[in-house]
């Protein structure tokens, strides 16, 4: 799997502390995998555009996707469409219901790109929504019980029938992310 498309929660960043640690995991450790992180959209459709535009110039290489909090979201609509794998960390579930209260001006507290968040937007998000998911063994999700974010009971239920990584404790941005590279470059790398 030489390419890796690592998806940034909601009003993050490609500087995000996850792409960072996994940038110099896989520099240390897997040379041979390029990693591409975007600057997501904090708008769904123009995000999944963005996947897409970046997953049609692969020139047939094997891809996998990394996807954390929103990004986790966004991985599986991708995975589900494309037959890729993922590993989803913390993922949200029902983004749609999340964002309400995020309507109106934002601010990407990483870049200081100032936004509008309209209700279009929240149904963008519901109609990304997949009801069953077609391909579960392609999805391996990764939970912290203390996800002060998302709670983690709604993704263990969504991702029922996939593969499922739940540690007690821990945090939205998932505690010690790295030492589980790993096994996630291997699930990525897995061909069934």
């Amino acid at each position: 799997m030489p390419f890796l498309v690592h998806l940034h929660g909601y009003n993050s960043s490609p500087e995000s502390l996850k792409v960072t640690q996994t940038a110099q995991w896989l520099q240390a450790h897997a040379p041979d995998v390029e990693l591409v992180c975007p600057a997501l959209s904090p708008f769904p459709l123009e995000a999944i555009s963005q996947v897409e535009q970046i997953l049609a110039c692969r020139d047939e290489r094997p891809i996998g996707l990394v996807g954390s909090s929103m990004g986790g979201f966004l991985a599986t609509w991708l995975a589900e469409k494309l037959q890729l794998r993922a590993v989803l960390v913390n993922p949200a579930v029902h983004p749609h219901r999340l964002i309400q209260k995020y309507l109106g001006e934002n601010t990407n507290y990483h870049t200081g790109e100032k936004f509008v968040l309209e209700p279009r937007h929240v149904d963008e998000f519901r109609s990304l929504e997949i009801p069953v998911l077609q391909h579960p063994k392609n999805l391996l999700v990764m939970l912290q019980t203390g996800d002060e974010v998302l709670d983690y009971r709604d993704a263990e239920t969504r991702y029922q029938g996939c593969p499922m990584v739940i540690e007690p404790g821990g945090d939205h941005g998932f505690q010690n992310y790295p030492a589980h590279l790993p096994d996630i470059l291997t699930f990525l790398r897995a061909t069934s």
